[in-house]
């Protein structure tokens, strides 16, 4: 028997798909968001939209963010999943006032745990960790 997922852990993961389908494309990302939420055969759930637009409105404070404190990784260098993770998971935890910082920081490692490198785990936990750490100090 297998454990039911969330409907918002699932809404991450779609908002996952459409993020990097947008970056692997180079397309708009709300071109690709439309493309998808059009799609009748595969709804999108309304909070995978809401993720998509969220990263996308704060797609530059995100992004310097992450290159900040990345020690080691530039942000074009990073796989291409873990980045757009990142971009959910911060977005989660800085903006978006309803889902527990630890709920943030989890579901991140979660879908780098079943989509990533061996090694994406941690590396997206310790990141998200230190962004939970400056929070408080952040200009948004």
């Amino acid at each position: 028997m297998t454990t039911p997922v969330p409907a918002r852990s699932k809404a991450r993961k779609r908002a996952l798909d459409v993020l990097f389908e947008a970056e692997l494309r180079s397309q708009p990302v709300l071109d690709v968001l439309a493309g998808h939420a059009a799609d009748e055969a595969r709804p999108l759930p309304g909070y995978a939209a809401d993720l998509v637009r969220g990263v996308h409105a704060h797609a530059e404070r995100i992004d310097q963010l992450l290159a900040e404190h990345a020690h080691g990784w530039a942000l074009e260098r990073m796989p291409a999943v873990d980045r757009n993770i990142l971009r959910i998971g911060a977005y989660e935890l800085l903006w978006a006032d309803d889902v527990p910082d630890a709920v943030a920081i989890s579901e991140a490692v979660h879908l780098a745990r079943d989509l990533s490198t061996e090694g994406s785990p941690a590396f997206v936990n310790g990141l998200l960790a230190k962004l939970l750490e400056l929070k408080p100090t952040l200009t948004l």
